[in-house]
């Protein structure tokens, strides 16, 4: 068996099987002339060997790095130039891949990890883009005329040890900017005197639109993205300085509120929460924090309290020139909070030359409460609130959400926030803390009553579009979602849940996007982010996109029942059969009751075909179709003409498979009654055909759910005359009285 030392370069098509399923033929000539005309005469040009194509994608051997890189470039670069005369939706865009280590050989075919770390580099590439391993990054750093952003030390599916990985810049986006861009005749001016003032240095660097700079390419080429074509802007936190914790959360309150407020600026491009507050242990300069996130403008600030005084320094640092465009340093009364945020908000807004819409003033102009406890209460309530996900923490977040109405009743933010919890319970059926009736009442109203006082806030429009969505009212969705990002636009978790709306009613170019948009927004993605995020490329079929998410997901939420689901039938379409086998195996043990039935009940507002490819994806993965895998005989089981006996006036005593025992009680009516140590519910029951039918009020999203009786036939309980089996749950029981 051979082995040696190679260059390898792996390129896919982005989102080919959805160009397939739209036009199958076309697509597939498309990426054959592709190969012809640019691929195969740059592989040749530069020395490689095209070891095989793999359906949409292509494996390449070369002798050096330098070569293979150079080839990846000519690649994207022509593939720009031709994708330019191409409408976007039939474009053919190449994430290309490449890695330096040892492979094996066998005939003229190669593998290996030096293979798989390629693949698994093409992966992380953007669309159009290259990205590569660090052993390749160290041949080629200072060899070419390109630019390098690290993403630091990755961990890869199927690579044991972390590895570093770079993505190439392929152009130096200012340098362009500046070949295009008209100057300004004379020095800049804004409409603030004393902003003016504070930009005179840094004049001789500014374009007549202060967010394009000329700036070298040794700058932006570090850049892990490209700038936005608005001025972009990270609102790092705020530190707190006075020596107590207990006002740490004045200091993330004021980074949020501010970030927040930004954000419902069109003429902004604002990075997300998460994602600033992930870099800001990371002990870079802020040049470096502005590449990371991909940013022209950093704001940075300390905060003090000192009884009811308040200490504020703030500074908004132009990251590609290093200097400051403004500063300033508060101090004042701890009721002049809202106006520090004001004025420090009106000052970025002055020094980017931003215009106002009227209704960006009015949102703006608009202060949260006069309360000033409530405020303290809720911005305890958001940051309880960021890991969301326990009955811990929702509770924390719920009880400070609530102190803030009690102190102000017309706190809109506030009633968005138990609005944004209760929706969370309630489409994941969680039935913690309420049912989920009680959870979807809960958060209408509170979306409702947030909306009666603020007309434009977009976590309610957000939480009103997804229990919309769930409900099957999907034009109303869209409507309201649209409406989130219309009064945040640079809020990621609106254009993310736009992106999920999107998805749902098919629309998937336009879903992916806007997942896009709100991954730009929020670069370092909380997990049921990056689940959210995971899912929505899984739904348009970009399953490479979906599995790398959900993975990040699964990895640091490990008892999430959706990642292990959706991962189990990425996987089997994948191909990845051990993969899909371990996931199912660790989702059956977490949850045995999963099932096929279940979640066609839990997603049947999907699209039909939707639907139907994910739940058999699922049935070829091995997931079964009633809880806890049971399969009922058919001798066995009782028909419709004889159920009615069991049901009327009759009541039912046994114990669920997990081995909680319960009593059912049923009268002539339709009406039954469940109780066990910890539920008592009432609801009505219904035969159809040979279906026993319940439904109970709160619960399982307020579904009638069907399921079968059978005799029982169990070993395991010999004493249980009957098996009722729904997709909630597996009963054995013997009638009573």
């Amino acid at each position: 068996m051979e082995r040696r030392l190679a260059a390898v370069l792996i390129a896919d098509v982005v989102g080919y099987g959805r160009l397939s399923q739209v036009d199958e033929e076309g697509t597939r000539l498309r990426f054959q002339a592709d190969l012809r005309e640019i691929v195969e005469p740059s592989i040749a040009e530069h020395s490689g060997r095209l070891v095989k194509t793999m359906g949409d994608g292509l494996l390449v051997e070369f002798h050096s790095v330098v070569d293979a890189m150079r080839c990846a470039v000519d690649v994207q670069k022509l593939k720009a130039k031709h994708n330019a005369e191409i409408p976007a939706d039939r474009r053919l865009d190449f994430r290309i891949g490449i890695n330096l280590g040892d492979i094996i050989v066998e005939g003229d075919d190669i593998h290996g990890d030096g293979v798989n770390l390629a693949d698994r580099m093409q992966s992380l590439a953007e669309p159009g883009g290259i990205a590569i391993s660090g052993p390749a990054y160290d041949q080629v750093k200072s060899k070419l005329d390109v630019g390098f952003v690290s993403l630091g030390e990755q961990r890869l599916k199927s690579i044991a040890e972390p590895v570093r990985v770079y993505r190439v810049l392929l152009g130096p986006l200012a340098a362009n900017r500046a070949a295009n861009a008209r100057r300004y005749p004379g020095r800049w001016r804004i409409a603030a005197t004393a902003v003016a003032i504070l930009l005179v240095p840094a004049a001789a660097a500014l374009w007549w639109q202060p967010w394009v700079l000329l700036e070298t390419p040794s700058i932006t080429g570090r850049f892990a993205y490209p700038l936005p074509d608005k001025p972009s802007v990270a609102v790092l936190p705020f530190i707190n300085v006075s020596g107590d914790v207990e006002h740490d959360h004045l200091a993330e309150g004021l980074t949020d509120d501010l970030i927040t407020e930004l954000s419902k600026v069109s003429g902004l491009f604002v990075i997300a929460r998460h994602s600033v507050f992930a870099v800001r242990d990371d002990g870079g300069k802020i040049q470096d924090v502005a590449a990371e996130l991909g940013v022209h403008y950093v704001l940075e600030g300390t905060l003090q309290r000192a009884g009811s005084r308040l200490r504020i320094n703030v500074k908004l640092i132009d990251a590609l020139t290093g200097l400051s465009l403004w500063a300033e340093r508060y101090d004042r009364e701890y009721a002049d909070l809202f106006a520090v945020q004001d004025d420090v908000i009106g000052k970025i807004i002055a020094a980017l030359a931003i215009r106002l819409s009227e209704g960006e003033r009015t949102q703006l102009a608009q202060i949260p409460t006069e309360n000033l406890e409530a405020y303290d209460y809720y911005m305890r309530a958001e940051q309880a609130g960021l890991t969301y996900g326990d009955v811990v923490t929702y509770r924390e977040a719920l009880s400070y959400y609530q102190k803030a109405i009690d102190l102000d009743p017309n706190f809109a933010d506030a009633h968005a926030g138990i609005a944004r919890i209760a929706v969370d319970v309630w489409r994941n059926d969680y039935n913690i803390l309420w049912s989920a009736a009680v959870a979807r009442k809960i958060a209408y109203d509170a979306a409702g009553q947030a909306l009666k006082i603020d007309p434009s806030n977009a976590r309610a429009h957000t939480v009103l579009a997804l229990l919309q969505l769930v409900d099957g009212r999907q034009t109303e969705a869209l409507i309201s979602a649209n409406r989130a990002v219309q009064a945040q636009p640079s809020d990621a978790e609106a254009n993310g849940n736009l992106a999920l709306v999107l998805a749902h009613i098919g629309d998937h170019d336009q879903a992916i996007s806007e997942m896009e948009k709100a991954l730009r927004l929020d670069p370092s993605p909380s997990s049921g982010f990056q689940l959210l995020a995971g899912i929505v490329f899984y739904i348009v079929g970009d399953e490479d996109r979906a599995i790398s998410l959900m993975e990040a997901a699964r990895d640091a939420l490990p008892k999430a029942e959706a990642a292990r689901e959706f991962l189990t039938a990425a996987y089997i379409d994948d191909g990845d059969k051990a993969r899909s086998l371990q996931e199912k195996t660790k989702l059956l043990a977490l949850f045995p009751e999963s099932n096929l039935t279940y979640y066609s009940y839990l997603y049947d507002y999907w699209r039909k075909d939707d639907l139907n490819l994910h739940l058999s994806r699922l049935q070829k993965a091995g997931i079964p179709e009633w809880p806890f895998g049971f399969r009922g005989e058919k001798g066995d089981q009782v028909p419709g003409d004889q159920l009615r006996d069991l049901i009327s006036d009759k009541t039912w005593t046994g114990k669920h498979r997990n081995g909680t025992q319960f009593v059912q009680f049923f009268d002539n009516a339709g009406n039954t009654a469940y109780r066990s140590a910890n539920t008592n519910i009432t609801g009505t029951v219904e035969i159809q055909g040979d279906w026993l039918c319940e439904k109970f009020p709160g619960y399982f999203l307020d579904r009638m759910v069907c399921g079968n009786v059978y005799r029982n036939r169990a070993a395991d309980e010999p004493g249980a005359t009957y098996v009722h089996v729904t997709p909630q749950a597996l009963k054995f029981f013997s009638i009573g009285g």
